[in-house]
């Protein structure tokens, strides 16, 4: 394998790791892994999504921003996402990765209840230094199940 073909692989594997760190900040409620994630002035889009579950969630703008109102809205829910499928691209210092996510949610007092979700996840990402940040993500609902009410804390 040449250097080139090396340094590919790494970088495939950094960009992935990034979406990790990004859903395991959230599950794990680690708001330094989570900001760890994004770019200072990272743009995180669940409009689409929200629309398909009847509700509106604005984008948020700023490293900061997505880390607390992540953190906020789901403080009393637990989460666990998992990552699927992603397809990474490179061009330089520029990366982009297609991803299925499925988000499981369930309320911290009731976990007979949940609320599970299938997202299309397309992240922009570019490299600082060793690692890779995401600087956009836009999040599509591919299916859902379960009590929408856990979302809102009903």
């Amino acid at each position: 394998m040449s250097s080139t073909q090396l340094q590919d692989t790494a970088d495939k594997l950094a960009v992935v790791e990034t979406l990790y760190r990004f859903a395991a900040g959230i599950d794990l409620r680690d708001e330094v892994l989570l900001a760890s994630a994004f770019t200072e002035d990272a743009i995180s889009d669940f409009r689409p999504a929200a629309a398909k579950a009847g509700f509106e969630y604005p984008v948020l703008q700023g490293r900061q921003t997505i880390v607390a109102a992540l953190s906020g809205s789901l403080a009393g829910i637990d989460t666990t996402h998992s990552v699927n499928n992603p397809r990474v691209s490179i061009a330089g210092d520029q990366a982009q990765v297609d991803a299925l996510v499925e988000a499981q949610h369930v309320p911290q007092n009731d976990h007979s209840r949940h609320y599970l979700m299938k997202n299309r996840y397309d992240v922009k990402l570019v490299r600082a230094g060793d690692a890779w940040l995401i600087q956009s993500v836009t999040v599509d609902n591919v299916w859902r199940t379960g009590d929408l009410g856990v979302l809102s804390g009903v």
